[in-house]
C-alpha cells in the first residue's frame, strides 16, 4: 500500500509540473527479484490508472553499469575492500565497525566493497516534507557498495540510476529518509558538483493502533484490494489522502480531478491513518453513485462467468446493501444456482419464528402463487394473505419463504428476487422447502 501511495504522489507532481513518470522496478536484491512481483506492480498501477512515460527499467539488467561505477571509487580511493564480519551468537554478522578501512585489503571472492564516509562535518537533506534534517557524518558507517558475491546494493543502484536518468525528484517512505544522507554523499563521490534531487519522505502509513502497516500482520496488498471489489477510482482518492489534502480540504475527488491542486510542499509529516471504516464508506457510496449500466460491468468479474444481465432488475436494490463488489455475488447467488446454498440455522430461525405454521404457510404461498399475477406487489399480497391467516405479521411470514427461494435470511427484497426468479422456480423451491418442515411431535 505504501508503493502505491508513493507511485500516486510521484505521479500527481509528474502531471502537474509536466515532468516524465518513469517506472522503474528497483529489483537488486536477487534473493527477492521474482517476475511475478514485477508484473504485480505494472498491473496495480495500471487498475489505478497511473500510467508511465518511460520503463518498466529493471535495475537488475544495468548491473554491469552499477559495478563499473562502485569500482571507479575503488580506484579513487573512496571505497574500500572488506572482509566478512564474524558471526554473532545469533547466527548473523556482526554490525561492521569499520575494521578493514585502512587495511588496503585487495578485490577478492568474497570481500565487500565500502564506501569510505567521512569522519567530520555534517550533512543536511532538504526534504519538501521533512524540511532540513542535519546527520552528523560520524554516525554514518561505511556502507556497503557491493556484496562479497560482487552484486550492487540497492542505495548504489539508486544512485547510479538516479544520475544516468536525469531523476529531478526523490519522493519516497519515511523510513528511506535515514538512507538520505549517504544517497547524498555517494552522489557527490560519483559526480561532484550535479545537482541533487529533490526530496521528499512521505509520512509513515499506520494502522487503526497507529503501528506502521506490516504486511505479516495487515492487509496491505493493493491487487487483494482490488480482488474484492474496491473501485480503483475510490482507491486512488483513500490514497491520496494518505498525507495530503485538497487545499479546499473536501474528501471525495477523482485523482485526475487534484492534479493541479497537488504539491508535495502541501504533504504533512505526521504519520498517515489508513482507515478502512473511511475506505468502505467511500467505496460503498462510490458504488451507489453508479449507474445501473456501469455497475453491471463492474460487477461482471465477481460473478464467475454468469450473465450479469440476469440481476439487472434487481441491482438497484442490491447496490445499495454493499459495501464491494465482491458482496454482490453471494446476495444473488439464488437466481444461478440450480438450487440455493442453504443456510441450515437461517431456516431454524424461521421455522421458529412461524411456530408451527410453516407447512401451511407454505403451501398455501405455492399454491397461490402458481395462479397469480407475477409481479412484486401480487406476490407480496399472497405472502402477507397467508402470513394473516396464520396468525403471522408480514415479516415473520416472508422468513421461511425468503429462504426457501434464497437459502438465507438476508438479502434483496423478497418480493423483486421472486419476480426477477420466476413463477414455476419460485414454486418449485417453496414446496421444496416444504419437504424440510419438521414434523409435529407426537
Amino acid at each position: 500500500m505504501g508503493t502505491a501511495r508513493t507511485a500516486l504522489f510521484n505521479w500527481l507532481e509528474a502531471r502537474r509540473t509536466g515532468g516524465t513518470f518513469i517506472l522503474r522496478i528497483e529489483d537488486t536484491d536477487v534473493d527477492r527479484n521474482l517476475v511475478e512481483a514485477a508484473d504485480g506492480i505494472q498491473r496495480s498501477m495500471a487498475w489505478l490508472g497511473l500510467d508511465w512515460d518511460e520503463g518498466p527499467f529493471f535495475q537488475s539488467e544495468r548491473r554491469d553499469r552499477h559495478v563499473d561505477a562502485a569500482l571507479a571509487l575503488a580506484d579513487a580511493g573512496l571505497a574500500y575492500w572488506s572482509d566478512p564480519m564474524p558471526l554473532a551468537p545469533d547466527g548473523k554478522p556482526e554490525r561492521y565497525d569499520g575494521r578493514d578501512r585502512d587495511r588496503g585489503l585487495e578485490r577478492a571472492p568474497g570481500r565487500a566493497l565500502r564506501f569510505r564516509s567521512p569522519a567530520e562535518g555534517t550533512t543536511t537533506v532538504i526534504d519538501l516534507v521533512r524540511g532540513q534534517p542535519t546527520f552528523p557524518n560520524a554516525a554514518i558507517e561505511d556502507f556497503g557498495l557491493l556484496k562479497g558475491t560482487g552484486d550492487p546494493l540497492f542505495l548504489l543502484a539508486n544512485v547510479v540510476d538516479d544520475l544516468d536518468m536525469a531523476i529531478s525528484h526523490v519522493v519516497r517512505g519515511e523510513d528511506h529518509l535515514s538512507n538520505t544522507p549517504k544517497y547524498q554523499l555517494l552522489w557527490e563521490a560519483i559526480a561532484p558538483g550535479a545537482p541533487r534531487p529533490v526530496f521528499a519522505h512521505l509520512p509513515l502509513i499506520v494502522n487503526e493502533k497507529r503501528q506502521k502497516l506490516s504486511k505479516r500482520r495487515d492487509k496491505v496488498a493493493l491487487e487483494q484490494f482490488r480482488d474484492e471489489g474496491y473501485l480503483p477510482e475510490v482507491m486512488g482518492n483513500f490514497l491520496a489522502l494518505l498525507g495530503w489534502s485538497p487545499p479546499d480540504g473536501r474528501e471525495r475527488f477523482r485523482i485526475d480531478e487534484v492534479v493541479n491542486e497537488f504539491s508535495l510542499a502541501d504533504v504533512v509529516p505526521s504519520s498517515a491513518f489508513f482507515d478502512l471504516k473511511k475506505l468502505d464508506a467511500f467505496n460503498g457510496d462510490a458504488i451507489r453513485e453508479l449507474p445501473v449500466d456501469h455497475l453491471l460491468e463492474r460487477v461482471r468479474p465477481f460473478l464467475g462467468g454468469q450473465d450479469p444481465e440476469r440481476i439487472r432488475a434487481l441491482l438497484p436494490e442490491v447496490q445499495t446493501r454493499v459495501v464491494r463488489l465482491d458482496e454482490v455475488a453471494p446476495m444473488v447467488d439464488f437466481l444461478y444456482l440450480d438450487e440455493p446454498a442453504w443456510d441450515e440455522a437461517s431456516w431454524e430461525k424461521a421455522v421458529r419464528q412461524t411456530a408451527g405454521a410453516t407447512a401451511g404457510l407454505l403451501g398455501a404461498v405455492a399454491d397461490r402463487w402458481s395462479g397469480c399475477p407475477w409481479d412484486a406487489e401480487s406476490v407480496k399480497a399472497v405472502v402477507g394473505d397467508a402470513g394473516a391467516a396464520a396468525g403471522l405479521s408480514l415479516k415473520k411470514a416472508q422468513a421461511p419463504v425468503r429462504v426457501a427461494l434464497t437459502g438465507r435470511s438476508v438479502g434483496p427484497p423478497l418480493f423483486e428476487s421472486a419476480v426477477v426468479l420466476g413463477r414455476e422456480e419460485s414454486v418449485r423451491r417453496v414446496r421444496a422447502a416444504l419437504e424440510r418442515v419438521p414434523l409435529p411431535a407426537a
